[in-house]
């Protein structure tokens, strides 16, 4: 059966590393753009760039509504060598994620799922700022800022995709790829620790959970539409297990093949 196949409800990404031949320009613009950002930042005179486009509390205290869908392209961290590796990376993964969701999945992925990760780091730093002192702009989030949602995002939709797949940890130690996911928390958990970041720790969570959610059952909206008969099925039956204790009925399998279903009696 085929990944794409309906029925199957899930994608399938390639192999990490595989010969998907020349790169996609979406991921190379992707890339492009975060390390153009990421520079923009170490100077005076476009310093603001970065600052209008990254997630902060002016989502809500001036309406800068578009930061909850420009701040994964922004690129985020000090002036080290450091953002190469994350760059790298997302490539790596990236490559993979967009050759095995294909263009619309992986563009509904990364937006979708970065901006209800940001909604949720901005609730909970809303609630944390009731009489708190307010940070400078560029403090808030950094665990969530910028490539590293995008790291969250694509790393855990491969390893929901290929959870017996091999990744080198660190290129140095073979882990099978469903292991990434608690990483990913653990590893963000470390982050907050440093960090006291707890809105974007919780946005990382939410994203590695809605990346799960997104590439094991199809999309977002095959997720909704499972979820909602799943829900109606179980309130069925509670509805039914009560009208059985009310009423004294007992319930008798149907004979045959079963395709009737049980009768009440």
């Amino acid at each position: 059966m085929s990944p794409r196949d309906p029925a199957f409800g899930r994608f399938s990404l390639g192999g990490l590393g595989g010969p998907w031949g020349a790169p996609p320009r979406d991921l190379l613009l992707i890339l492009g753009t975060l390390f153009v950002t990421f520079s923009l930042q170490f100077f005076d005179a476009t310093r603001f760039v970065p600052d209008l486009l990254r997630l902060t509390p002016l989502v809500w205290r001036a309406g800068f509504a578009w930061q909850l869908l420009s701040y994964p392209f922004v690129g985020y961290g000090g002036p080290s060598p450091w953002i190469l590796l994350e760059l790298l990376i997302l490539f790596m993964f990236g490559r993979d994620a967009y050759a095995g969701l294909g263009r619309k999945h992986f563009w509904r992925l990364v937006l979708i799922t970065a901006a209800l990760a940001g909604g949720l780091a901005l609730s909970v730093q809303a609630l944390a700022e009731r009489g708190a002192t307010l940070l400078p702009l560029g403090a808030y989030f950094p665990l969530l800022q910028g490539q590293r949602v995008l790291l969250a995002i694509l790393i855990a939709a491969f390893a929901t995709a290929n959870r017996r797949a091999t990744i080198m940890l660190f290129f140095v130690l073979p882990v099978e790829a469903r292991w990434f996911l608690p990483l990913e928390i653990l590893f963000a958990f470390i982050g907050f620790l440093g960090t006291r970041d707890l809105g974007g720790f919780l946005g990382i969570c939410a994203a590695v959970g809605l990346a799960y959610l997104y590439v094991r059952d199809g999309g977002f909206g095959r997720g909704l539409r499972q979820g909602r008969l799943r829900l109606e099925r179980w309130w069925l039956q509670r509805k039914l297990e009560r009208v059985k204790r009310r009423r004294g009925l007992r319930v008798i399998k149907g004979q045959g093949d079963g395709a009737r279903g049980p009768w009440v009696h």
